[in-house]
């Protein structure tokens, strides 16, 4: 890669918030295309793309995550694995990101090298998020804060939760589930660093979502 992408995570301080992309389960035919556009749309809001795939073995998965990597380093963006360790090792990832379940940061940092991004769901809960961050996560994140029908969540955290967790720590934190344009303001405004979002851009005209979501979090800095 021409840079580290990854580093984009730790320089949150000096930044606004911004995307972080999820892909959709399909990534396969057009898909490739629809990435390129939707990051050419607001060339550098969004610095983080996650790759998420269900029920393929890692073969398939490196070859559908090929074209997506190669897209990602041409414009400087991380390209983060879901839930896999190995997957991500074997893909030379920018990082991974564990849910619960996945394994700990301190298993993927020693596979993956101390440049790793590595990135932990916590759900709404303060101490999983405490817990990530003592055994070196590099971000955290809470949700699904709207309902979300990319992934279904019985945890409704509040925005108090990022305005906590914004002034106690400088790990930085993203929001996820069911954020749109339309929502998302009062979550930029508590403090979130990246907005995890993935059917709000992928369920329609990527390059028209991503445009609505530039001009919302310039109103919500405003």
């Amino acid at each position: 890669m021409s840079t580290n992408p990854s580093a984009r995570f730790t320089a949150h301080a000096m930044t606004d918030c911004q995307l972080y992309l999820i892909s959709p389960l399909e990534v396969g035919g057009a898909f490739p295309e629809r990435l390129a556009r939707a990051l050419d749309a607001g060339a550098g809001l969004a610095t983080a793309f996650q790759f998420r795939v269900k029920d393929i073995d890692q073969h398939e998965a490196a070859r559908l995550a090929e074209p997506l990597q190669t897209i990602c380093a041409e414009r400087d963006v991380a390209f983060i694995v879901n839930d896999s360790i190995a997957l991500a090792k074997r893909l030379g990832a920018d990082g991974v990101h564990l849910g619960q379940k996945d394994g700990s940061p301190k298993e993927a940092r020693e596979a993956l090298g101390r440049d790793a991004q590595i990135g932990v769901t916590c759900h709404a809960s303060r101490h999983l998020a405490m817990t990530a961050g003592e055994e070196g996560a590099d971000y955290v994140a809470f949700g699904a804060f709207f309902p979300s029908m990319t992934k279904q969540s019985e945890h409704r955290p509040e925005p108090e939760l990022l305005e906590w967790w914004s002034k106690l720590f400088e790990i930085p934190c993203v929001a996820i589930g069911g954020i749109t344009p339309d929502n998302c303001g009062p979550l930029v405004k508590a403090g979130a660093d990246f907005l995890a979002v993935s059917g709000a851009v992928w369920n329609g005209d990527e390059a028209a979502s991503i445009r609505s979501f530039a001009a919302a979090l310039a109103s919500a800095r405003a």
